[in-house]
């Protein structure tokens, strides 16, 4: 079946670049569009599309709140945000994340990025590029912990391999990568990824990467 998505963006021409980028797609469908966060809600209520293509600044409700309200406690369906940011770096990302967006993405990314991006959130994954990881994280290096701080005992629940995981999926690696970075197969670091995001509460990936941050476990401009 199609991927459900519905458009939310307060800029008409946006939207219908992406619609016509999207409808090129078989396995796409574009269902709906919405010009402001409530408008997203009621079309999330009425559509049940499986990802939204969500906008940060608009008028009314802006992208957080809204992505607050459709994966939050009580959600009326399944639907996946994937967040839309301009190239330098919306102030709000990091809050979306945390409002549970599955991931962020740049609004002139190639087309075949946009289109994998959703392919990957439908199917339940982060979207976390490594690129716009970096920029995000030197962005707001001066409002994360500086590594001085004693990290959560919660950490501690974790093995050596899982703060190793832990840490290269902070800096933005694939499951692939960090199965070549530690001579393991891919299958086990899903293992080890699922028992981090289990043991830390942690919803996906992107919460993960900003959890590592956040502790102090990863410091901003550490490799």
């Amino acid at each position: 079946m199609a991927i459900r998505v519905l458009l939310v963006d307060d800029q008409p021409l946006l939207r219908t670049g992406f619609r016509m980028i999207l409808e090129a797609e078989q396995d796409i469908a574009v269902v709906g569009e919405a010009g402001d966060g409530l408008q997203a809600l009621d079309q999330v209520r009425a559509l049940q599309p499986d990802v939204v293509l969500m906008d940060i600044r608009m008028p009314r409700m802006d992208g957080v709140e809204a992505t607050r309200q459709i994966t939050g406690p009580g959600r009326d369906g399944p639907a996946k945000v994937l967040v839309l940011t301009t190239f330098d770096l919306d102030e709000y990302v990091v809050e979306a994340l945390r409002a549970g967006a599955s991931g962020f993405l740049l609004k002139d990314a190639p087309a075949d990025e946009l289109v994998q991006a959703i392919r990957v959130v439908a199917g339940g994954e982060a979207m976390l590029a490594p690129s716009i990881t970096r920029r995000l994280l030197d962005k707001y290096a001066t409002h994360l912990p500086s590594g001085d701080e004693p990290v959560p005992d919660v950490l501690h629940t974790l093995t050596d391999r899982e703060v190793e995981v832990l840490k290269l999926v902070a800096r933005g690696l694939s499951n692939a990568e960090i199965a070549a970075d530690l001579f393991v197969s891919e299958t086990t670091v899903k293992t080890h990824v699922g028992h981090v995001l289990t043991k830390l509460g942690l919803r996906d990936r992107v919460q993960a990467a900003v959890y590592a941050y956040e502790s102090g476990l990863v410091r901003p401009g550490a490799q």
